[in-house]
């Protein structure tokens, strides 16, 4: 186990998850939420330490003498924190495997924020030279506990058909 393991809460996954999709479930206008996850000062400095060093994400003091007026996680650790719930609230059979996509940060995570995700289908898309997959594009918000959004992604997801039972 690493420091960086140590310093962080695991998150376990949730009891009730929801059952893994495939193509075959997926549909245009789609919807799925995700349960809230509160967002730990010693967990945004110890990713930061190591990932993303920088004086408004390690650094409280400093923090408080820039823009942002305190310590904030970085976006690479509020992406991270997103794939997290998007796992837990939006499960793909055979494992979400992203084909590119696009984030923004409109507002920052701060300690104590309490993260949720609202996603969408907005395309479904079967591929015309491998009938076992398709490309699925979601749109997620991460929001905090205000209803301010935090981070938006755009994904492109490869996705697989069910397996027939004679496979």
């Amino acid at each position: 186990m690493n420091k960086l393991e140590n310093e962080v809460t695991v998150m376990p996954p949730p009891r009730d998850a929801p059952p893994a999709r495939c193509l075959d479930d997926m549909k245009v206008g789609l919807r799925f939420a995700g349960d809230p996850r509160v967002v730990q000062e010693q967990e945004i400095i110890a990713f930061a330490k190591q990932f993303d060093p920088q004086p408004f994400h390690i650094d409280p003091g400093l923090a408080s003498q820039t823009l942002f007026g305190g310590l904030i996680a970085s976006g690479s650790h509020t992406a991270a924190m997103t794939m997290r719930l998007l796992l837990e609230a939006f499960p793909i059979g055979d494992g979400t495997i992203g084909l590119g996509g696009e984030a923004a940060w409109p507002n920052p995570v701060r300690a104590n924020d309490a993260i949720h995700i609202e996603g969408e289908v907005s395309a479904v898309k079967p591929s015309r030279s491998h009938d076992d997959r398709g490309i699925v594009t979601v749109r997620t918000e991460t929001k905090n506990q205000n209803g301010d959004v935090v981070q938006t992604l755009t994904a492109n997801l490869l996705v697989f058909r069910r397996k027939s039972r004679s496979a």
